[in-house]
């Protein structure tokens, strides 16, 4: 087996959490291709991809809420995404489903996007942003509204409570808020409270995810061919009218029943005491 096979049977069995990994990271390689400015070493992002914080382009970009938690400004900042990524998907698929994953992962990023937009548009600052951090965070608040004492096991440091390791990101967004990437902080925090908001909300019943699944259903069912029948001839079987066959049966019992009636009485006084219409009837029966 080759590396391609071997990443699309990681791809088809690894569940929603490897899908999700990989769909930013295909993100990141088409937009190295396609975006990167090699004699800048920068990347130049359209707005409608990136997050755009002017009105006058959101506003008729709305699916740009969504696309730019695909998309990253390099390597590093994709590199380290994915592994808190990993981290966070195998800790909260623990304890919830694939749907509620992605559901979270997607209202995460749509939330957190929304925030940035309004935020900057307030402030008076009209910038573009990308990564997958807001989400990331979503995921990684969530299962620490969940189960805040877990112990996680990190290299060099050994076992740590989760909500130890969220309050440690949390408060370097916190101290870094106004140095630098002021939007990513914005979106990181609001991420994180999108993420304690949609766990608290499931445990009073309320699943939020479940407005994703459908929405994905209902464009599934657009695609989806209905299957085609050839024109096939119907035959019908009529049937027999139930009072014939009621009567057929009713016969049948009479029949047996005046056989049994002169089996009787040939057991008890001999078939010479037979009437003629009698040994007639039976000897008719016996054909």
């Amino acid at each position: 087996m080759n590396i391609l096979d071997d990443l699309k049977l990681q791809y088809r069995l690894g569940g929603i959490a490897m899908r999700v990994i990989f769909w930013n990271i295909g993100c990141f390689l088409i937009s190295l291709v396609l975006f990167y400015n090699f004699s800048t070493a920068q990347f130049a992002f359209p707005n409608w991809l990136a997050l755009s914080s002017d009105p006058a382009v959101f506003m008729f970009k709305p699916w740009t809420f969504l696309t730019y938690a695909f998309f990253h400004y390099g390597f590093l900042h994709l590199l380290f995404n994915m592994m808190v990524l990993n981290f966070a998907s195998n800790l909260f698929l623990t304890f919830f489903t694939q749907k509620q994953y992605l559901g979270l992962y997607i209202l995460g990023a749509i939330f957190s996007g929304i925030v940035f937009a309004l935020s900057f548009y307030f402030l008076n600052i009209s910038a573009p942003i990308v990564g997958a951090s807001a989400a990331i965070m979503a995921i990684l608040m969530g299962v620490t509204t969940y189960q805040p004492l877990m112990n996680v096991r990190l290299l060099l440091i050994g076992n740590v409570k989760l909500w130890h390791i969220t309050a440690v990101i949390l408060v370097l967004d916190l101290m870094q808020f106004r140095l630098d990437n002021t939007g990513g902080h914005i979106s990181h925090l609001a991420g994180a409270f999108f993420g304690f908001l949609f766990i608290k909300l499931l445990q009073n019943g309320t699943d939020l995810s479940k407005i994703v699944s459908k929405t994905l259903d209902f464009f599934a069912s657009l695609f989806k061919k209905s299957p085609s029948t050839p024109f096939t001839k119907v035959h019908k079987n009529y049937k027999k009218p139930t009072e014939k066959v009621t009567s057929r049966i009713v016969t049948k019992d009479k029949t047996q029943q005046q056989i049994d009636e002169i089996l009787d009485k040939i057991s008890q006084s001999g078939y010479d005491c037979l009437t003629k219409e009698e040994k007639e009837f039976l000897f008719k029966a016996g054909k």
